[in-house]
């Protein structure tokens, strides 16, 4: 997500009309698997927005695996978002939301071309595959770039206990995940009707997209369906002990309390058909839009689960299965932000050391060798490190270690406008420069700063999608990722450059807890 100002901005209606043009008509028409589209162009960039790649998840299909589209007759015009799933959030929204948008280039290609798929972030709870605008920039650099919709909060994961007996083949819970998977198995069916290849899909997200991503990569279920990863400050499911996945008795408790507060008692089949007759508005209901922090904060509420060990998608924690080496062998890029996110409260600097247990003065010597730094800033940099720049590296070294080239980042960079306003990046800050579009949040007041900083960012994430590395076009050179030098790729207001990691000490001491170190 990009923020409120874009949110505001965008338009989701669906226009899921069908106009009976032949399909040799228009430059724009395309045939997939489902029927003919016909998208806009815009400049050099033709757009498909509203795709449907799955069935409406609406009524007896409501805790489903995604099932397959209707075929529609004639040319079904798909030039706007369709609305994003249901959620607390403010926006166009509708639990028919199964939709996915493609960019791509209109010519100057001879050969098909790399496939770049977003997973939006919001901790499974809010955003969409609209909610970053038109991807339009990425896709000027010679890439197909698709985003998608998928099912969040309490109607994306969830495992109430009937389901098992009404689909027992079914992966239970995860359905978010699900409709991920179906994206990605609609690109592999139909992106070369774009002009993509489905041999070279990468995928990339950022927070909750991020921790989709990792979830991919670890998951047997989705091996194959892509050849490069890239998570931007990803849900810390790397790290059992901070973001650990929900087991399904616990996923199917959580389901039966929800299910109570509607008072639906019943656990069985007439339980389960009482709840599909709520409308979908009662899940989203009277549920703070901040609530999808409890997913981080590792306390699911108002029936949402997480990300669920279903035993078939999530055979096991990503942490494990690093550990195994049992992630899919790609390429990734991985990283966080310098002020990113994290959870926890603490009264005094004693009292925020304490979660160091035996190495609480080692972490007062690395946080505050002075003792002047503020307890605000103190929780800011203990939190975010514990949350995400730790786990972010911690995968960077399982995957290197396992041989897989990894590339490690910090994303230091705040545009001119908001320095002095703010003390660094923060979550999803890097998102607009990935997409190569400052002003999707910064309006008239980008400078030609933020847009240097955003043509080199983009540029590496499409080169990365391009060949499997980041490096080329006279761009600094970006090393792999080795946990023994610990290098780390750094964009910061002075530029972009390679050096030893500015905080590894604070990092060390995160990974020793973790390993159960003194």
């Amino acid at each position: 997500m990009l923020g409120l100002r874009v949110l505001a901005m965008l338009a989701f209606t669906f226009a899921g009309k069908t106009v009976a043009e032949p399909a040799t008509s228009h430059p724009t028409i395309v045939k997939i698997d489902s029927g003919y589209l016909r998208g806009v162009v815009v400049g050099d960039i033709a757009s498909f927005r509203g795709i449907p790649y799955a069935a409406p998840p609406v009524g007896e299909l409501r805790w489903r695996m995604p099932q397959p589209v209707k075929p529609w007759k004639g040319v079904l015009l798909v030039d706007r978002f369709g609305p994003a799933c249901m959620q607390p959030s403010n926006i166009p929204k509708s639990e028919d939301c199964l939709t996915l948008n493609v960019w791509r280039p209109t010519d100057g290609f001879d050969a098909p071309l790399p496939v770049m798929v977003w997973i939006h972030g919001g901790g499974l709870m809010s955003g969409g595959g609209g909610t970053s605008g038109d991807l339009d920039a990425p896709a000027k650099q010679g890439v197909v770039v698709v985003s998608m919709n998928y099912r969040l909060g309490p109607l994306g994961f969830f495992a109430h206990p009937a389901l098992t007996t009404e689909a027992p083949d079914d992966v239970r819970g995860n359905y978010g995940y699900m409709d991920q998977r179906a994206s990605l198995l609609w690109v592999q069916r139909n992106i070369a009707a774009f002009g993509g290849d489905p041999a070279k899909v990468t995928i990339f997200g950022e927070s909750a997209g991020g921790g989709s991503v990792m979830i991919h990569l670890t998951s047997p279920m989705s091996q194959g369906l892509f050849r490069a990863a890239v998570m931007e400050s990803p849900s810390p499911t790397s790290r059992a002990n901070v973001g650990g996945l929900t087991e399904i008795a616990h996923a199917e408790a959580l389901a039966i309390d929800y299910a109570r507060s509607f008072r639906i008692a019943d656990k069985g089949a007439e339980g389960l058909k009482a709840l599909r007759a709520l409308p979908a508005e009662k899940f989203v209901k009277g549920v703070p839009a901040l609530e999808n922090a409890s997913l981080s904060a590792g306390n699911p509420r108002s029936g949402f689960a997480g990300p669920i060990h279903d035993g078939k998608f999530v055979v096991e924690s990503p942490e494990a299965a690093l550990a195994s080496g049992l992630q899919a062998m790609v390429p990734v890029i991985i990283g966080a932000n310098d002020r990113d996110l994290g959870f926890g409260s603490a009264n005094s600097k004693n009292g925020l050391f304490a979660i160091f247990g035996p190495n609480a003065a080692e972490a007062s010597k690395i946080y505050d060798p002075n003792g002047d730094r503020s307890l605000d800033e103190l929780k800011q940099q203990v939190f975010a490190d514990k949350w995400m720049t730790e786990p972010a590296r911690h995968l960077a070294d399982e995957m290197a270690r396992a041989g897989q080239p990894a590339w490690l980042y910090r994303f230091s960079y705040v545009a001119k406008a908001l320095r002095g306003k703010l003390k660094g990046a923060i979550h999803n800050s890097e998102t607009p420069y990935v997409f190569n579009n400052p002003a999707a949040v910064l309006g008239n007041k980008v400078t030609p700063a933020d847009v240097a900083m955003a043509n080199v960012m983009s540029a590496y994430w499409v080169s990365f999608a391009k060949t499997g590395d980041p490096n080329g076009g006279g761009r600094p050179q970006w090393p792999r990722h080795d946990a023994a030098t610990d290098t780390v790729m750094n964009f910061t207001n002075r530029g972009v450059f390679a050096q030893p990691d500015p905080i590894k000490a604070r990092l060390d001491l995160w990974q020793n807890v973790w390993s159960g170190g003194h």
